[in-house]
């Protein structure tokens, strides 16, 4: 392989992980401020979009979005070995669609996800439930799960007028 031909590679996998970290449930300042706006007046929280999603799966990771100018709340789901986006209207809380996550950053994510939630004896919902409690007048904007050191911890990013913070919650 000549060299040059490998540096538009690399920048293409740089521009990949990269941009897996906005699923990780960190959000720029622009986002921010989108999902600060975007949020005010929507009565359905992460929770009850966790608990709506479990009918397509065992959920493993949550996270409101501004997508396209629109507010959405995004639920990965695992069953039977495959994993789903479940998408779940933000002011019904109802499941609007369900997509397959076959490949690329969306699966490197889920699977991730799936081996710390394998380890956890806590839920979703509990570890969102816990850092409401250690935050109150935060609403729980993400709840993503990893393992740390070999122990499933789940980052609850909360968000406060336009304050934006991730609580830690041990799953095991």
């Amino acid at each position: 392989m000549k060299r040059g031909a490998l540096l538009p590679r690399v920048g293409s996998l740089v521009f990949l992980l990269g941009s897996g970290l906005g699923w990780a449930g960190q959000y720029d300042e622009k986002e921010r401020a989108e999902l600060a706006q975007a949020l005010k007046g929507t009565k359905v929280s992460l929770k009850q979009g966790i608990v709506a999603s479990a009918s397509k799966g065992k959920p493993i990771s949550g996270k409101f979005e501004v997508e396209d100018g629109k507010l959405q709340l995004s639920i990965y789901t695992a069953k039977g070995g495959g994993f789903s986006e479940v998408v779940v209207d933000p002011k019904s809380g109802s499941v609007a669609k369900v997509e397959a996550i076959e490949s690329g950053e969306d699966m490197t994510a889920a699977k991730a996800q799936a081996d710390a939630m394998a380890k956890a004896k806590t839920p979703l919902g509990g570890a969102v439930d816990a850092a409401v409690k250690k935050n109150p007048g935060f609403r729980p904007v993400s709840v993503i799960p990893a393992l740390k050191d070999g122990h499933p911890v789940a980052d609850v990013t909360l968000i406060k007028g336009d304050e934006l913070k991730t609580a830690p919650e041990r799953l095991d």
